[in-house]
């Protein structure tokens, strides 16, 4: 029997606990991108919930995007009144999420992270995220990304 990483089972429980009822698919090879997910779970790249963690000026900020979009940092860092958002390393990523780039869950962190959630992943009936590890996604919808994560809508592209 094989072992689960120790980053999906925390992802496990705290989905549990927040009552989200999606599935948690541990695919055979890393989707550290939108397109590799979309790929292996046969959906649109634009159902791809990509957790993108900036530095806030030195505060981390979780922004869920879709897959299809790329983040206007100077757009949401002037809408979250902040002087700049910057990509994150990975050493801060680790540190504010307890996960590695590629594989950064929405929930599952060693403290709350402030969340906002991308207003085109509605489009979809299905989203997919990263559940803590490069190689496994769960199954959500945008209602209960938002429940479970207390994240705002955004306009993020």
């Amino acid at each position: 029997m094989t072992t689960e990483h120790p980053t999906i089972t925390r992802f496990r429980d705290d989905h549990r606990r927040r009552g989200g009822t999606g599935q948690v698919v541990i695919l055979p090879d890393s989707v550290h991108t939108a397109a590799l997910a979309a790929a292996a779970l046969g959906c649109e790249v634009g159902a791809i919930a990509n957790s993108l963690l900036f530095d806030a000026d030195g505060s981390p900020v979780l922004i869920l995007t879709s897959g299809a979009h790329r983040v206007d940092t100077t757009k949401v860092a002037a809408a979250l009144g902040v002087t700049a958002l910057r990509r994150a390393t990975p050493e801060f990523v680790r540190e504010h999420t307890g996960q590695a780039i590629g594989g950064v869950s929405p929930i599952g962190h060693p403290a709350e992270v402030p969340t906002y959630l991308d207003s085109w992943l509605r489009r979809y009936e299905v989203v997919w995220a990263a559940a803590g590890h490069p190689a496994a996604v769960f199954s959500t919808t945008y209602d209960e990304l938002a429940a479970m994560t207390g994240a705002p809508t955004m306009e993020v592209e």
